[in-house]
């Protein structure tokens, strides 16, 4: 089998129609939901029974919100609309939606399809370890790789992934690049004055940090950071602190948790394509290195049709509302393709641990059989 003999050049098509409409049939609602809760908080009913009228409402703002990510996603691969700029400024409103500067994200995530299934260069979204590096861990240290791999780490991990880490990155990269400043300056200084702090912006935007690789990416993440600040504060002053919080923070965490395990299934199962370099292959990678989620057709629209992995990772300039044609039409060459169930989902956190002399994804109950025995989590 060969690349030419997918059928994929007709679903390339871009529609700014149908984007505008996915975009507007997400946004509105999440604004309207908002508002609900707020009218929600107005009425006289007790703690419990505002918490009980909440509850739906939380729940489609938690698969909103992971339908914005997912587009938001498309955006970043530019398959959403025709137009670049339409794509780069969406993708940068949605993911301010959803607390996360975009750019950085898309960037990180290219390079995830570029190398898919060379597990020798990128080791999923877990980032797991060998199962040799495995081996040499102490035994607290391997129980805390099991930990941290945990399905229940998806809690934890989403708020951070979320709320915490694009600030925590700014805040790092420019604590670093002070540091890297106050040295520059100092010499600087004796020579030119204060004219040296004139260059402060170009400085900053030149300056090669460990938490950001080019200036697009600062800009975005500064940027983000900034709109999203802004908007907890005016929804907090809205809705009142305690209340917009609280319902952020569960819609954020569980929203987050979905879209994480939904990409970690899609790529950590059994017989999941896991090559080294030398030969690996981009088509099986594609193919073999992707599941495809047999969900709801429901729930497929909250996850904008992703659940057709296979297929996007052959192209991912094909737009999300056309993938469901397209592995439609090309399903027969789709044999090996992972097809999984809701119920096959908890299997797949099961592999953690990259077997690189077998080329295949493993368990922590397989190194056990290996190494000292060590919790099973």
């Amino acid at each position: 089998m060969r690349r030419g003999d997918f059928i994929l050049v007709p679903y390339l098509n871009r529609s700014n129609c149908r984007a505008t409409w996915q975009i507007l049939s997400t946004v509105l609602p999440i604004i309207g939901l908002w508002i609900i809760i707020s009218k929600i908080d107005q009425t006289g009913l007790s703690g419990t029974l505002k918490a009980f009228q909440l509850l739906p409402v939380l729940g489609l703002l938690i698969l909103l919100s992971s339908r914005t990510f997912s587009l938001m996603h498309d955006c970043g691969h530019g398959s959403l609309f025709r137009s670049q700029w339409l794509n780069r400024i969406t993708g940068f409103l949605l993911g301010a939606l959803n607390a996360i500067p975009q750019h950085p994200w898309s960037r990180g995530h290219a390079f995830h399809h570029k190398h898919n299934g060379n597990w020798e260069l990128y080791r999923g979204p877990s980032a797991v370890i060998t199962l040799k590096e495995y081996q040499a861990l102490a035994n607290h240290q391997k129980l805390l790789y099991g930990i941290s791999r945990h399905p229940l780490m998806l809690f934890p991990g989403g708020f951070f992934y979320l709320i915490i880490k694009p600030r925590l990155t700014l805040i790092l990269g420019l604590i670093e690049f002070g540091w890297s400043l106050c040295h520059d300056l100092f010499h600087e200084s004796k020579k030119s004055g204060f004219n040296s702090f004139k260059t402060l912006p170009s400085k900053l935007l030149s300056h090669k940090s460990n938490y950001w690789y080019t200036k697009g990416e600062l800009l975005d993440l500064l940027a983000n950071n900034v709109l999203v600040i802004y908007s907890w504060y005016c929804m907090s002053k809205w809705l009142g602190i305690g209340l917009f919080w609280t319902c952020y923070s569960f819609i954020m965490t569980i929203s987050a948790a979905i879209f994480i395990c939904v990409f970690f299934v899609q790529h950590n199962f059994e017989d999941s394509y896991a090559h080294r370099t030398n030969d690996w292959k981009s088509l099986p990678a594609a193919t073999e290195g992707s599941s495809n989620l047999n969900v709801p057709r429901w729930l497929n629209w909250f996850f904008a049709d992703i659940s057709f992995h296979s297929v996007h990772h052959l192209c991912y300039m094909i737009p999300n509302y056309r993938l469901r044609a397209c592995h439609i039409r090309n399903q027969q060459l789709l044999k090996n393709a992972k097809i999984l169930t809701i119920s096959d989902i908890p299997k797949c956190f099961k592999y953690v641990l990259w077997d690189s002399e077998k080329q295949i994804l493993t368990t922590l109950k397989e190194a056990r059989k290996i190494t000292s025995p060590v919790l099973d989590l």
